[in-house]
C-alpha cells in the first residue's frame, strides 16, 4: 500500500514543494505588508496628513485662493486674539451650546438605553426605530424639517395652540434659537444609545442580583452598579459627543443661518464665512487650528478628570 500511494504521486510534486516555500516568504516580507496597507496610506497621506500639514502652513500666511500664499507669520493668531470681535463672540456660543448640549444628549441616550435592556417582545424592531433618527440626523432634509417643526406655524405651535398657548417663533427668537439647535443635537442620540446599550450588557446580572439580597433598591443599584461598570464607555461617549458637537454646523447653517443676530453664529460657522464667503483660506486655518486645540483642551479635562471617576474593572475594583 505504501509502495502503491508513493508510485502514484504525480511525478514532479515534490520537487515543487520548495518552490511554494519560496513563494511564502516571499509574500512574508515587510514590503508585502505594506502593499496590502497602502490604499490605506495613500488616502491617509493624501487626504488627512497633507491637508493638515498644508493647513497648518497657510495659518501662517495671508492667502485667498486667487493668489499665491504670502508668509505673514503669527499675524493670524494676533489678529484672532486682539482685533476680532466675531471670534469670542462665536465662541462663547458654541461652549455654551456644548456644556448643555453634552451632558444632555449622554443623560438621555443613557436613559433609552436602559429602557431598551429589557427583554420584552419586538425590542429590536423598538431598538431599530430608535436609532434611525440617527443615520439621517445630520442631513440637510431634517434640519429643514427641524426649522418647519419649530417656526411660528409650525407643529409646536399648532400643538400649544390645542391648549389655549400662543407659542412663540422658535428659530427667530434669540431667547430660544439656540435651545432648538441643542433639542435636534439631543434628538440624535443613537449612537452613543448604541453604545451603553452594549455595556448595559456586559455588566454581570449577579451584582444586581447581590445587591437586591442586601436590600439594595433600584437607585442605589444605578448609582453603585451601573455607573461605576459604565464609567469607561461614558468616558468614550464624552469625548466622541464633544468632538461631534464642538464641529456642529449643518444644522445652524440651515435652520438658523447664525441668526437671529448671531444667537446662533456657532465657531465652525465663522471659520466657513471667513473661508468660502471671504476667501480668507489663511484666516480661516488659523482659526480650525485654535478649534483643535480647544476640542484637546477639553477632551484633556475629561481624560484628567477621569481617575477620579472612571472605573476599570480589571484594575481590582480600584478606580484608575
Amino acid at each position: 500500500m505504501n509502495n502503491t500511494a508513493v508510485n502514484s504521486t504525480p511525478a514532479g510534486s515534490l520537487k515543487d514543494v520548495p518552490r511554494v516555500k519560496k513563494r511564502a516568504k516571499r509574500w512574508e516580507s515587510p514590503i508585502a505588508g505594506y502593499l496590502f496597507l497602502s490604499p490605506w496610506l495613500i488616502g491617509f497621506f493624501l487626504l488627512t496628513l497633507g491637508p493638515m500639514v498644508m493647513s497648518i502652513y497657510y495659518s501662517f500666511t495671508d492667502y485667498s485662493l486667487l493668489a499665491a500664499p504670502n508668509w505673514v507669520g503669527l499675524q493670524n493668531y494676533k489678529e484672532i486674539f486682539t482685533q476680532d470681535d466675531v471670534f469670542p463672540s462665536s465662541l462663547r456660543i458654541t461652549i455654551n451650546f456644548v456644556l448643555f448640549t453634552v451632558p444632555l444628549r449622554l443623560m438621555f441616550a443613557l436613559a433609552i438605553a436602559m429602557l431598551l435592556n429589557r427583554k420584552i417582545k419586538g425590542i429590536s424592531f423598538y431598538r431599530t426605530m430608535v436609532y434611525f433618527p440617527s443615520l439621517i440626523g445630520t442631513s440637510i432634509a431634517v434640519s429643514i424639517l427641524w426649522k418647519n417643526i419649530f417656526s411660528r406655524n409650525g407643529f409646536i405651535n399648532d400643538f400649544l395652540g390645542l391648549f389655549g398657548i400662543k407659542g412663540p417663533s422658535w428659530i427667530a427668537d434669540p431667547k430660544y434659537a439656540l435651545g432648538t439647535l441643542i433639542l435636534l443635537m439631543v434628538w440624535q442620540f443613537g449612537s452613543s444609545m448604541i453604545i451603553f446599550l452594549a455595556g448595559l450588557k456586559q455588566i454581570p446580572t449577579d451584582l444586581y442580583e447581590a445587591s437586591s439580597v442586601d436590600g439594595a433598591g433600584k437607585f442605589r443599584q444605578f448609582v453603585s452598579i451601573t455607573l461605576p461598570m459604565l464609567s469607561p464607555i461614558i468616558l468614550f461617549n464624552s469625548v466622541q459627543t464633544l468632538i461631534n458637537t464642538f464641529q456642529m454646523f449643518t444644522q445652524a447653517f440651515v435652520i438658523t443661518n447664525g441668526g437671529p443676530v448671531k444667537s446662533t453664529f456657532v465657531y465652525v460657522m465663522y471659520l466657513y464665512e471667513e473661508a468660502f464667503t471671504k476667501f480668507h483660506m489663511g484666516y480661516a486655518s488659523a482659526l480650525a487650528w485654535i478649534l483643535l486645540v480647544l476640542i484637546g483642551l477639553f477632551a484633556a479635562v475629561l481624560f484628567g478628570s477621569s481617575r477620579f471617576w472612571v472605573f476599570y474593572e480589571n484594575e481590582g475594583g480600584k478606580r484608575s
